[in-house]
């Protein structure tokens, strides 16, 4: 997978990569905040609308609403939200969505296909804060 380099509205810095593997999409978008923050529920706030903000832009149009409450390999100090959408193409997508409050980690899946939810889980938990 290639990654990407660029820079949000803010400033935050943004890595992106996506690769395809028998028919699904694998993707990657990750954010570095250039405002962290401590409040832990502040955060998943922050990760929901940004979420928000990528379903326009995958042009997303069902959704069966945000799980919450998701810690990153059982860490306390994270958390995560994870959704199944469906988009204007007709794609079948999961996501999972991580943050600490410092970093945003957006992993998604998509295909035309009924996703293959063991492959696609190993994928989407693989993600991984510093340090950890």
């Amino acid at each position: 997978m290639k990654f990407e380099m660029a820079k949000s509205q803010d400033s935050s810095v943004v890595y992106t990569g996506e690769c395809v593997n028998e028919g699904v999409t694998y993707g990657i978008i990750c954010v570095k905040l250039l405002n962290p923050l401590t409040d832990l529920a502040a955060a998943e706030d922050l990760l929901i609308s940004y979420s928000d903000y990528l379903k326009e832009g995958f042009e997303i149009i069902k959704t069966t609403g945000y799980g919450r409450g998701h810690f990153l390999n059982n860490d306390q100090n994270t958390r995560g939200i994870i959704d199944y959408w469906e988009d204007k193409k007709k794609n079948f997508w999961k996501i999972k969505a991580w943050t600490d409050g410092k970093i945003i980690g957006f992993l998604y899946v998509f295909s035309k296909k009924e996703l293959p939810e063991g492959k696609v889980n190993v994928y989407l938990d693989s993600f991984r804060m510093p340090g950890m």
